[in-house]
């Protein structure tokens, strides 16, 4: 059977890719050690486990509307007053099968073909295929590690032509873990209004914040609000990856757009995980600050040991749970015969002969760096370091 252009023009996460690779070598013995994917390692905290244990027993396992219950709608618009000073309706938000599936909603619904997406860099691998596959072209717009790995309203206005439409916007940031301040998105939202560009801001880390404080773009003013879909989900903050929630707010309009979309191909977001979502955005927060309590001390802990490696520089992430240190020196350089053309030369060398798994920085459109997640337990990250550490010392 031909396959038709815009598939075969896919290319598959690298990040799971990698995280198959790693959990293949684990099944034939191999003691590998996963930097690789962004999933916490934390399990669901118990109220939430039970409040979906109580939907069954309810026999709440029927359709729901598209867009999600209304008890959980309420639940985000009451979340984003109480943590983002933003107002919403139930009629703004749509629930989807994770944040993944809202953004492909938002780029589905917004894209015609041509339309341009600022795309700064380094940036999370999917935003890339979504956006072709809405027909959309990737503008990618190289941060610099100096600034943070932030865009500048400088960068923003020097990038756009006729044809630009969206700002992407990923804060906290993977995979570089950057927080955009007040200042800064003031900056870019100057040049957002004046240029009457449409922002998606993907705030997917927003509960995992250890500098400074998380501000959503659209809490800045009115006009910027009407140019905004905030999109954010339950799975990073509160550990929930496999239960697929996620959700966007914005102007009803779009929404309403994304909800006749989401009609036809998935219905509603599953019944169960919405009641679990509920509980989870209106019930105890104490997990949330323990995990990032953690968090906070094994990215304390990955920075400090990475940079006292040779060859290697590590920015200190705000937010999320990964870090991406500079490799560069060690491009040129060959290890164990190797020579180390690229990350992707350095990723498959831990990979094979240290049996540690990290994401090159290729998959995120740059060259420099590579990935690792701290999403995983302290002795396992530490470990790794070692294991890193000592096949680097062998770079000539």
């Amino acid at each position: 059977m031909k396959l038709a252009e815009r598939v075969l023009a896919i290319n598959p996460s690298p990040t799971l890719a990698i995280d198959a690779k790693a959990k293949a070598m684990k099944k034939q013995g191999f003691p590998v050690i996963g930097f690789g994917v962004g999933e916490p390692d934390f399990d669901t905290p118990e109220n939430i486990k039970q409040a979906a244990i109580k939907a069954v027993e309810d026999g709440f396992t029927k359709y729901t509307a598209v867009a999600g219950i209304d008890e959980l709608k309420e639940a985000i618009c009451a979340k984003m007053r109480k943590d983002n000073n933003l107002v919403y309706q139930p009629n703004q938000v749509i629930v989807s099968a994770g944040a993944k599936h809202s953004l492909y909603n938002t780029f589905q619904v917004l894209c015609e073909e041509g339309d341009e997406v600022i795309l700064p860099a380094p940036y999370w691998v999917s935003y890339w295929e979504q956006i072709k596959l809405a027909g959309g072209k990737p503008v990618i717009v190289q941060t610099k590690e100096e600034n943070g790995f932030k865009l500048t309203a400088e960068q923003l206005r020097e990038s756009l032509t006729e044809k630009t439409k969206i700002l992407l916007l990923n804060s906290p940031s993977n995979p570089t873990g950057a927080v955009y301040s007040r200042e800064e998105l003031l900056a870019l939202g100057e040049v957002i209004l004046e240029k009457k560009l449409i922002v998606i801001s993907d705030e997917i880390y927003e509960k995992l914040v250890y500098t400074g404080e998380h501000i959503s773009i659209a809490s800045l003013s009115e006009e910027l609000k009407e140019q905004t879909i905030i999109i954010n989900g339950l799975s990073k903050g509160y550990s929930m990856t496999g239960w697929r929630v996620g959700y966007a707010v914005g102007p009803k309009a779009v929404i309403a757009a994304m909800t006749r979309l989401q009609s036809h191909a998935t219905s509603n977001a599953a019944s169960i995980c919405q009641k679990a979502a509920v509980e989870a955005l209106l019930g105890p927060q104490d997990s949330v600050a323990s995990m990032k309590k953690e968090f906070r001390k094994r990215r304390d802990y990955m920075v400090e040991r990475l940079n006292k490696i040779p060859d290697i520089c590590c920015y200190k992430p705000q937010g999320a749970f990964y870090v991406f240190p500079n490799i560069s020196a060690l491009l040129g350089k060959t290890i164990r015969g190797k020579k180390m053309n690229n990350s992707a030369d350095l990723a498959d060398l831990l990979l094979e002969e240290s049996k540690v798994a990290l994401v090159p920085g290729v998959a995120f459109g740059v060259e420099e760096n590579v990935r690792l997640s701290y999403a995983t337990s302290m002795e396992q990250i530490k470990e790794g370091l070692d294991r890193i550490e000592n096949i680097l010392q062998e770079a000539e």
